[in-house]
């Protein structure tokens, strides 16, 4: 049997640490046909790969509800018309049943709609329209999405919410009680207590101990079988103690029993709030998406769903509204906002032949766009999906965090135990004292804490950078990129604007018209930037270009063909040594000079024959010494690599502030000149536009990948820049240095709440200091603890690179 090798991302709910999400891969790697499972607490997310043909999504779904959690789908009702029978309703049902990624379908013929349950990572309510069509029936639109993910999480908070409500209007009620009740016996008090507090707590603590039902009937440790330990000993001995069986009311445990419950749930729904916002960055890129366009058809504007929308259509956008898909400029002027995608602030003048990003937004004037991408293609979609993935990733500083978790609970639960028994069994001390240690340790320590040190800030980096205009494909990006000791940069459009001009044309013989007119008629026939410059010129001079036989290119060297019965070479000094052209000392000279400018020089021929040069320059981006210098001073070593001579190169390098050039490097030999960096141990970030770079980019520690809005090369590097500004390569690695610090601090602080706390939870300082924790406040010390850490990654969302503060404010230190 073939494997049917299919990828799902489910979106789970009900984790609250580290140890749910070990138990949900667990759960779904023990499926047959599953490949790789790997769970993501921060943004709770699953991804899953695996074989179709063994597994169905509903299996998934199923192995993820059997452990105790639940999945959260989306769902939508579709208008179907053409249906007239029973029939009907099963052939509908069937071909939506069919898509992957729908979980399940109600068709109702009376109503003519159909409730879809689908996964909206999966499949897209235009999948949904085709398969409608493809049936036979027809697609009359969406009455109404909800989106469920944002609803169940709502409704959870909700709970939560009127949950430490009552807890604490019943628990503070009831430590007052047992501390001052003037006309009450201790046997009332304790009666009173119980039926206060029976209700309160089983209403309270219902969901820890639901959950951790769960986990050990699925043979798993988790946080929530701890917590009912801790609530359910503090309980059980207050009822054992009121009724007197074997315990005496001195163990009146019922406010704590109540309060810590209250505290658990505080920590679960501040977190929970918390953990909402981490994915704000994903939640305002789908904002950007447009719900429908006006379309040109037939002559006139006509208001259509965004999925009716085809390539080529032309595109109303008025001031104030939103482009709607990805296109040219075709009629039209106008500055258009794009900080949302490419974190440009301010407004790009947009007019015909300019490109444009769906999702942008118009200010000032009417634009009509010709739609170039669509639907899932789209720029802004990209992203998403890009982002999305990104913050599912885990960089590999998690495995500390990991490992840590995997012995955690075995340790504390020995912890506790031990405590217990030393306190009353070796030391003497009384069951009261013995037995609030023991609930102390269960309910404070804190594995939370340490499974969202890393997740937390690895989604609101990533999704910050994407704010910024930077997409960081993964996790393992930002941890190597933190280490990187050495960058190359390509140069031509990566360090210079990559749109050469023609400066110099010198004939030998001085009829530089007629090698410059058959030097263009050659190199119409290449895409080069330096070919096209050359062609540019031709036109200017209003030259008439020749048709040509037999071209053939030299890779990263010249071309040559034949023009008019003259065959004709243009190339670098490279190729017209490997073709034994003789190049005179005279002409030596005038090389000399022109490539000391940092000019770029192209030998011409005729007949094998040296007839001339052609000298071209390319403009350094604006800024590019500034991303330079801000490099430096990071301490990072700057490579230049090109394919110019040495000396031409040299003095770009010398423009720009790079110190060390690697020049005449052919495109395939970039790959070899990173790996070299590498063997002499240096930890290599590669950049370049992605296109011929690919080898390089690949082979480097961290390729990052330059574009420009529309035309960025998703695929390409592990970074990648929407725009085409180097200061936002600086500004990717000062992001990735941030987020790598906001991960060990996070790991610190969670390392060393348990490490601190739980000895003294144990009751360590209490021979010396006479100091102890009350369980209810150890419940509270751990609420916090994960909060604490979530709130930390969470300042992320407010970080300003340093280098975009130079773009927005200029280079001042020169002032």
């Amino acid at each position: 049997m073939t494997k049917e090798k299919k990828k799902a991302e489910l979106k789970i709910s009900g984790m609250t640490c580290s140890m749910c999400s070990s138990t949900i891969e667990k759960s779904l790697a023990s499926l047959p046909g599953v490949l790789k499972a790997q769970v993501n607490l921060g943004n709770e997310l699953a991804s899953v790969e695996y074989d179709s043909a063994q597994v169905k999504l509903g299996d998934l779904e199923k192995a993820v509800t059997d452990v105790g959690y639940g999945t959260v789908n989306e769902k939508v009702i579709l208008r179907i018309g053409g249906m007239t029978c029973a029939a009907c309703e099963k052939t509908v049902t069937e071909a939506l049943q069919h898509l992957d990624g729908v979980v399940s379908v109600s068709v109702n013929l009376a109503t003519e709609k159909a409730a879809v349950t689908y996964n909206q990572r999966m499949v897209s309510i235009a999948d949904m329209k085709k398969a409608v069509e493809a049936a036979g029936y027809q697609y009359l639109g969406v009455e109404g999405e909800e989106d469920f993910a944002s609803k169940v999480r709502e409704k959870d908070l909700r709970s939560k919410r009127l949950r430490i409500y009552v807890g604490f209007l019943v628990g503070i009620p009831l430590m007052i009680l047992m501390y001052v009740h003037p006309y009450l016996s201790m046997e009332q008090v304790s009666y009173l207590s119980l039926v206060l507090s029976t209700p309160t707590f089983i209403y309270i603590s219902y969901p820890i101990f639901r959950a951790g039902y769960h986990a050990l009937r699925n043979r798993s440790l988790t946080m929530d079988v701890m917590y009912s330990m801790g609530i359910g000993v503090a309980f059980g001995a207050s009822v054992l103690g009121t009724f007197e069986v074997v315990l005496t009311r001195e163990f009146m445990f019922y406010e704590t029993a109540v309060l810590l419950a209250a505290f658990l749930m505080l920590g679960r729904y501040l977190e929970a709030k918390a953990k909402g916002r981490t994915s704000d960055a994903i939640k305002k890129l789908a904002g950007l998406q447009v719900k429908t366009a006006l379309v040109i058809r037939d002559e006139h504007e006509v208001e259509v769903s965004i999925e009716d929308v085809l390539i080529d259509d032309v595109v109303v956008v008025k001031p104030g509204g939103k482009i709607p898909v990805d296109g040219v400029v075709i009629q039209g002027e106008s500055y258009v906002d794009e900080s949302m995608v490419t974190g440009e602030s301010l407004p790009v003048a947009k007019n015909q032949g300019s490109s444009v990003i769906g999702g942008t937004l118009n200010t000032n004037s009417v634009l009509r766009v010709k739609a170039t991408k669509i639907g899932k293609d789209t720029l802004l979609a990209q992203i998403i999906r890009l982002v999305e993935e990104a913050q599912g990733s885990r960089p590999p500083v998690q495995r500390i965090a990991d490992t840590a978790v995997s012995y955690f609970i075995p340790v504390v639960l020995t912890i506790a135990l031990v405590s217990f028994l030393i306190w009353y069994v070796v030391l003497g001390s009384t069951l009261l004292f013995s037995l609030s240690a023991l609930i102390s340790v269960l309910v404070i320590a804190c594995p939370c804490a340490l499974g969202l040190a890393t997740p937390t800030a690895v989604t609101v980096g990533i999704g910050r950078g994407a704010e910024l205009g930077i997409l960081i494909k993964n996790g393992e990006a930002l941890e190597v990129c933190e280490k990187i000791s050495t960058i190359v940069f390509d140069k031509t459009g990566t360090l210079t604007k990559g749109k050469p001009e023609v400066t110099d044309v010198v004939a030998i013989d001085g009829k530089d018209t007629v090698m410059l007119e058959k030097a263009a008629s050659v190199e119409k026939n290449s895409l080069h930037p330096l070919a096209e410059a050359i062609v540019n010129k031709a036109k200017q001079r209003d030259l008439s270009l020749s048709d040509t036989s037999g071209f053939d290119t030299f890779a990263g060297k010249g071309v040559q063909a034949t023009v008019n019965e003259t065959v004709v070479l243009i190339g670098n000094r490279l190729l017209f040594k490997e073709k034994d052209i003789v190049v005179p000392v005279n002409v030596e000279e005038l090389l000399s000079g022109l490539e000391t400018k940092g000019k770029s020089v192209m030998f011409v021929a005729f007949d094998q024959r040296l007839v001339g040069l052609i000298a071209l320059a390319d403009v350094v981006k604006e800024t590019t010494p500034s991303a330079m210098k801000q490099c430096k001073e990071m301490g990072l070593q700057l490579v230049m690599i090109t394919g110019d001579n040495a000396r031409t190169a040299q003095a770009i390098a010398q423009q720009i502030g790079i110190d060390v050039v690697r020049a005449e490097v052919l495109p395939q030999d970039k790959a070899q000149e990173v790996k070299k960096l590498q063997a002499a141990g240096e930890v290599v970030a590669f950049v370049g536009d992605g296109i011929n770079d690919a080898p390089a980019l690949a082979q480097a520690d961290v390729g990052i990948a330059i574009g420009s809005g529309t035309d960025v090369a998703i695929e390409s590097g592990e970074i990648v820049l929407v725009k085409s500004d180097l200061l936002d390569c600086v500004a990717a690695v000062q992001l990735s240095r941030k987020v790598m610090a906001r991960i060990k601090q996070n790991l610190f602080w969670a390392f060393a709440y348990n490490t601190a706390l739980i000895p003294v939870a144990a009751g360590v300082l209490y021979p010396f200091f006479g100091v102890t924790f009350r369980p209810e406040f150890a419940g509270l010390a751990m609420a916090f603890s994960s909060v604490t850490v979530v709130s930390l990654s969470l300042m992320l969302k407010g970080y300003v690179p340093p280098a975009q503060e130079v773009k927005s404010h200029g280079d001042r230190s020169n002032l």
